[in-house]
Parts: C-alpha cells; structure tokens; sequence
C-alpha cells in the first residue's frame, strides 16, 4: 500500500490540494467546477502503458494514458488533458507529484511527523530531526556576503558537493552547504541521519539528499536572520544535481532550482539518450547506481519508453517557480545535448503555456561534467531572480546545440488553449 500524499510538503507544493478529495473541485471559488481525473489505484505497471518514443505528453492525466488511445497519447489528441493552468495546478501537478513519486523518488516523509531542532555556533549549524522516536542529526555550514544582517537579509544558495563561492558572495548572496553523506551515503548503506529515521522504506537516496536541503532550510529559517526565507536557491551537480531538482520539486520554499549537469534521473532525457555523452540511461544508471532512485522505477528497465513522464515532466512540475539548468558541451558523462534540445524545450512549453516562460532557463556552456565555471555562467539569472536585476545574456538560447528537436515532443502543436 502506498502512502498517503496528504504529507506537508508535498501539499504545500501543490496548495491544499493534496488533503482533499480530487473530485469535483471548483475553479478559483467560483460556480465552473473543475472534474480532475481520477489518479488510478494501483498504479499502472509498464505493461499497462503505451510506448512512447517520444516525450509523453504533460497535459494528460495517467488515466488516459493507455495503450487502447496510443497514437492520440503521443500526438497530444488524448482524451481528458488538462484545458487550462488553473486545472493544471488543481489537478495534473499534484497527480505529476504523486506519480513521480510513485515511479521514481519513492514517497517523502511526512514533515508534519517531524520535529526540527537547530542551533548555530558561529557558521555552523547543527540540525536534529526527530520522528517516530528515532533521532537523525547532521550539520551544515552559512557564509555570509558582506552587509547581510537581520534588518537587510540575503538571499541564500544551499549547495552539496560544493560550488564556486565567491562571485555570490560578492553578488549579496549567502552560501550554504550540508555534508550529504551525513544525511545517507551514496550507496546501499542505510546509515546518517534519514535513515536513521526511515530506515526500511523504499526511497531514493535523491530524496534523502533532497530532505536534506529542506531541513537545512528549516534550520536556516530558525537560527540565521541573516538569510531572507523568501530568496532560496539549490544546487549540485551530476548525482549531487538531481538531488538539488528533487529538493526543488517536493518544496515551495525553493525560490529556484539549479541543477548542474545533473543527467538521467535529473534534467537528462530517458529517452534520446544517445545525442550526446556516454549514452547514461535508466538501464546503466539503475544498474551503477540503484540507490538513487525506488525500486518501482527498476520494474521499467528495459522499458523506458513505457514511463508515462520523462525529464521534462519533473521540470514542468516545479512551474511557476524558477529553474536554470547548467549543461556543457565538453561533458563527456552525461547526454548535454539531450537536455538541451529535448528537455529544456519542452519543458518550456508548459512554463510559456502557464505564464512563466521567464522563469525557465538554460545555460549551454563550453567545459566539462561539473566545471566551476557553471556558476558564474548562471550567476546573471540567478540575480534576475532574487534581486531583479535585467541581463542581457540569452538564458533561451541553446548554444552550438542549435534549435529545438521538435519532433521530440509532437503534443507541443496541439497546446491547450487556455
């Protein structure tokens, strides 16, 4: 049995709507009711869904998306897509949610079941959490820019695995950083302070690495007036960057999301895997690494192209809020290209569709897997989002990658009209 998504923070992601029932719902308070598909209970398995070569579309409710409809599914004729934003938010994105979830992230812990405790000695900070009678600890670290105080409070970037520091702090931005193997270690071991909580349940180390991030908010938000609350950034890169984009994902508090050549199981495609890098997909990353992610997204192995989401779909997910993906063309790890061309296109589909085509970005860079030099390259949209400060660099642009596959997501001509 699956657990309930009526859990805090994934409801606050997706507004009340995850403790309520998701039929009939009314629209914005008014008399026009929204009738949100129901999410199917059990879910499908991989011989339930269509094959998709292409990206599935983001509009269509799991519901529809069977293999009896399979042409009308790919081409984005399905029946019952999502017609408006208001019936996205309503409806598809806590469905996405609780389906990513589901096939991927495993379920995140119940916050509400939480009790944090933090202190601060100087930059470090010490965080306790503690849930069903069981205790996990670790620390973190804050730099302060100069000028940062109580009265006058920067905005922070929480980063793992580290990041190039200075150009922020000189920007007004505060750094903070948390020891991830102290939260879980990178492997099988079930040590560190999430799983000495959750020990036993079939979550990613992703979203261990991603509660991480919140808890270091948490304590953040209680021990550092220093650090405005409403300006938050998170980052990593490669294994360290999808665990920056679920910690993006599964809370609001996350002004922008920036992960850093994050690849399969981040901002790379399941599908188009081979365009650039060393062809990283589901079938190697599960077997190198299948830690990082639940066991059902195992079951698909070998069947990739019967997930009923891909990349663009978590991307979409954390609309309206900002992201900014770093990819670099030298990187020889991850398919750079892929994201570019596929993901981040079509990811801005929905952000445009919604209204917030300004809060999606890529940066295409020269240089290799997780070069520092990443940073400085989205160091300008970063400060559009926190101070509002204009740039004139293209965050639309693709780079020597070109133009947008196209092909790649054929629902993109048949975009609801809302």
């Amino acid at each position: 049995m699956r657990p309930s998504v009526s859990y805090a923070l994934v409801a606050a992601a997706i507004g009340s709507a995850a403790a309520m029932p998701l039929n009939p719902r009314q629209q914005g308070g008014g008399s026009t009711t929204i009738e949100c598909a129901a999410i199917p209970s059990p879910f499908p398995t991989w011989q339930q869904l269509p094959q998709q070569s292409t990206l599935p579309d983001p509009f269509l409710p799991l519901k529809y998306t069977t293999p009896d409809n399979a042409r009308d599914v790919v081409a984005g004729k399905g029946q019952g897509r999502v017609q408006t934003p208001e019936e996205w938010y309503r409806c598809r994105q806590p469905e996405i949610l609780q389906m990513l979830q589901e096939y991927q992230f495993g379920y995140y812990p119940d916050h509400a079941q939480e009790k944090v405790a933090a202190t601060r000695s100087g930059n470090t900070l010490s965080i306790s959490v503690t849930a069903g009678g069981k205790t996990g600890s670790f620390k973190a670290t804050i730099t302060l820019p100069s000028g940062a105080s109580a009265s006058k409070p920067a905005p922070v970037v929480i980063n793992i695995g580290g990041m190039q520091n200075q150009p922020y702090l000189s920007a007004g931005i505060a750094i903070a950083q948390f020891d991830y193997t102290s939260v879980a270690p990178d492997s099988n071991g079930k040590t560190g302070a999430f799983w000495s909580i959750y020990n036993g349940r079939d979550i990613g180390v992703l979203t261990a690495w991603a509660w991480g991030f919140h808890r270091t908010l948490d304590a953040i938000n209680m021990t550092v007036p220093e650090i405005d609350a409403a300006r938050v950034g998170v980052t990593g890169c490669s294994r360290l960057g999808k665990a920056a984009l679920a910690a993006g994902l599964f809370d609001t508090r996350i002004t922008l999301t920036m992960p850093m050549s994050s690849g399969v199981q981040g901002m790379g495609p399941y599908r188009y895997y081979t365009m650039s890098g060393q062809g990283e997909n589901l079938e190697n990353s599960k077997q190198g690494a299948g830690w990082w992610t639940n066991s059902k997204l195992g079951t698909f192995v070998n069947h990739a192209e019967n997930l009923p989401f891909d990349a663009h779909t978590i991307a979409a997910t954390i609309a309206p809020r900002a992201l900014v993906i770093d990819q670099g063309t030298g990187d020889q790890f991850v398919n750079s290209k892929g994201t570019a061309v596929v993901i981040y296109p079509a990811a801005k589909v929905v952000y445009d569709w919604l209204g917030a085509g300004d809060k999606i970005a890529i940066s295409v860079r020269g240089g290799g897997h997780c070069d520092m030099s990443g940073f400085t390259s989205i160091l300008p949209y970063v400060q559009k989002i926190f101070f509002g400060t204009p740039t004139t660099k293209d965050y639309n642009s693709l780079g020597s990658y070109g133009s947008p596959l196209t092909t790649a997501f054929p629902w993109a001509t048949a975009v609801p009209k809302a």
